[in-house]
């Protein structure tokens, strides 16, 4: 039999359906519909339907959802709030400001530990942890559980580190080197941050010069 896998585009959405309902809940709005949704969301009706149904749906035709049932669904499905350790490779600008990012404990994300080869900033404190060299790795990582790894290193020694982290049994990774890497057995998240401000700079240079997409 042959597994149903859901589409990558419908799990990129999820956390947006969770932030907006988030927003209803502080709000005190107790119910919503799909065309609400909809256009709060600037998101088709019956796309947010089709998504929704994926998991199960959770709705009732001519009442909509239940906006605090809907929201912890997502969160269940999402894993948010399941306790999850993480460690950052990489103590330079990127790592630093995730280190500083108060929202991951809120959710269930611990940055338990934080590696460098710089021997300017290893033995300092910074986030409230002391930057350990990265030549510990192994043994901090046999000792430790370790659910997500961030690599917040130069391109060059991304792939080589994601490789040694899956060569350690860690099966997460939240890659932000300038590089995708893809070691086999692990899930990974490359994210590029210039990829967002290429599309604004797109929009932008669309919306001055009034060609259409």
């Amino acid at each position: 039999m042959q597994e149903y896998r859901i589409s990558d585009a419908v799990i990129r959405r999820l956390p947006k359906y969770y932030r907006y309902l988030s927003e209803l809940e502080a709000a005190g709005i107790e119910r919503v519909s799909s065309s609400r949704m909809s256009k709060d969301m600037n998101l088709n009706a019956s796309q947010i339907r089709r998504d929704l149904n994926c998991f199960g749906g959770f709705g009732q035709q001519g009442y909509g959802y239940q906006v605090s049932r809907l929201r912890i669904e997502i969160m269940r499905i999402l894993g948010i709030g399941v306790p999850h350790n993480m460690i950052i490779l990489g103590a330079g600008n990127i790592g630093q400001a995730l280190l500083k990012y108060r929202n991951f404990a809120a959710e269930g994300y611990t940055i338990t530990a934080v590696f460098d080869i710089d021997e300017n900033i290893i033995g300092k404190e910074t986030g409230g942890l002391v930057v350990r060299p990265l030549s510990e790795l192994r043994e901090y990582a046999q000792k430790n559980r370790v659910d997500v790894a961030i690599i917040a290193v130069p391109k060059q020694h991304a792939p080589g580190l994601a490789d040694e982290l899956a060569a350690l049994g860690i099966k997460g990774i939240w890659n932000f080197a300038p590089a995708d890497v893809a070691p086999k057995g692990v899930s990974v998240e490359n994210v590029h941050l210039s990829d967002s401000l290429y599309v604004l700079s797109y929009r932008i240079r669309e919306k001055n010069e009034g060609f259409k997409r």
